[in-house]
């Protein structure tokens, strides 16, 4: 274990000083200014990283991670995130990206107890209930865990456009797309859910603030 993590270091030193080597003003013009065009919204699994994905450089991209790739509106965290993207940085993309093989969305699948996270897959669980009946026809497992996968990533773009935030840089005429995708394990590819949200007038009307 001591040796992975020295190897951390060094693998940091090196990946410094190639970039250096390749661009010796990269880190000095890099540390003037954060401008990133796209806000991501994924799941913590290490196995899906978000600049390698898109082929993004340092600064490109602010990211914020959870289990599931989850927007719940009680999550201060999440929130507090979102109001620094779309107020202050002024992002043009918001992308929730979740992915196939999500170990959130299966446990969400199941009625397994796993610990304090049982309280974070009790949201998860509220997608499978809003889609229950599509859900429940689909027979076979991996199908029906794909699609649940796909599912739960619209419930989250749609939670992101019913927050005042998002429908007050609207109002603002701040040109803000929410996003969704779900990415292949499998491929590295990924799948683009055709579910964006560009204005309040995509929502219900009980769905948007009176600004």
């Amino acid at each position: 274990m001591e040796k992975f993590y020295s190897q951390l270091l060094e693998n940091n030193k090196e990946w410094a000083r190639a970039t250096v080597e390749k661009d010796p003003t990269f880190f000095e013009e890099l540390s003037k200014i954060q401008n990133p065009p796209v806000f991501w919204i994924g799941c913590a699994d290490s196995r899906v990283p978000a600049n390698q994905i898109v082929g993004a450089k340092p600064g490109d991209v602010f990211v914020h991670r959870n289990i599931a790739n989850m927007v719940v509106h009680s999550d201060m965290n999440m929130l507090s995130v979102l109001d620094y993207a779309v107020t202050v940085l002024k992002v043009k993309h918001v992308v929730v990206c979740g992915h196939y093989g999500c170990g959130g969305v299966a446990t969400a699948m199941s009625n397994k107890h796993v610990g304090i996270v049982d309280n974070w897959i009790s949201h998860i669980k509220d997608s499978y209930r809003f889609h229950k009946k599509e859900l429940d026809a689909i027979e076979d497992y991996q199908a029906r865990y794909d699609r649940f996968v796909e599912l739960n990533v619209k419930e989250q773009v749609l939670n992101l456009a019913e927050t005042f935030i998002i429908q007050k840089a609207w109002s603002e005429g701040v040109p803000v797309h929410i996003h969704g995708w779900a990415y292949s394990l499998t491929t590295g590819l990924v799948n683009d859910l055709d579910c964006t949200i560009k204005n309040n007038e995509m929502l219900r009307e009980l769905d948007r603030f009176d600004i």
